[in-house]
């Protein structure tokens, strides 16, 4: 389960699964906001490629790097 949160380091959403709608046309993100009300998001292709421009070399090499730190929430 991946979940993110707020500046607060409350829950904000957990989303459960990814998969592609059934006509193929988006991703569908499903889980629950605020740890109770479940919601279906999409996400489509013009979407997508939105958030590849925004994914700067240096922001690919932390997202990448990030994969191997540990686990730690800051307790603001």
């Amino acid at each position: 389960m991946i979940k993110l949160y707020g500046a607060d380091n409350s829950e904000l959403m957990a989303i459960a699964a990814l998969e592609p709608d059934d006509d193929g046309k988006a991703l569908l993100i499903k889980g629950k906001i605020y740890g109770a009300m479940p919601l279906t998001a999409r996400l489509y292709p013009e979407d997508a490629r939105a958030f590849l421009k925004m994914l700067t070399p240096r922001l690919a090499w932390f997202l990448f790097t990030m994969l191997f730190k540990a686990a730690v929430k800051s307790s603001k």
